[in-house]
């Protein structure tokens, strides 16, 4: 099993919070030969008549002295996440889960904001003191 990221367990919390179900901690995404883990699956079921929202979060906590490294590794990893979910499981939503201090520090650069758009990058904003989801974006 993969390490756990230093976030885990605030932005596990934060989702429990804001309603939503962990259905797996780690999640095995499996193509093919190669089998991965991303951090949490969850579910939220929007009414009694629809079918629930099913989302995959993979944590990043960029406390490394190079932000931007931080970065390419994590985008890297979730494109390789979402292409598999693609195939495997089209269902799942995949969420890059950062802090709002690095959302704000860094995410909202416009080289940033490039990056995120063209690839289609999801974020999960948490106040990682607090536990609470500041904002998801699409």
């Amino acid at each position: 099993m993969p390490a756990k990221d230093i976030y885990h367990d605030a932005v596990k919390n934060a989702l429990i919070k804001d309603g939503w179900i962990i259905t797996a901690d780690p999640y095995p995404i499996k193509y093919e030969e190669v089998k991965l883990f991303a951090d949490l699956a969850g579910e939220k079921t929007i009414s009694a008549t629809r079918e629930g929202e099913l989302i995959v979060i993979e944590i990043k906590s960029f406390l490394s002295r190079s932000t931007m490294r931080e970065f390419e590794t994590a985008l890297g990893q979730y494109l390789i996440y979402q292409t598999f979910l693609y195939i495997a499981n089209p269902s799942y939503k995949i969420y890059l889960a950062i802090s709002k201090n690095i959302y704000e520090k860094f995410f909202q650069q416009v080289a940033i904001q490039l990056i995120l758009q063209k690839y289609q990058v999801l974020l999960l904003v948490v106040d990682i003191n607090k536990e609470e989801i500041i904002q998801w974006t699409n």
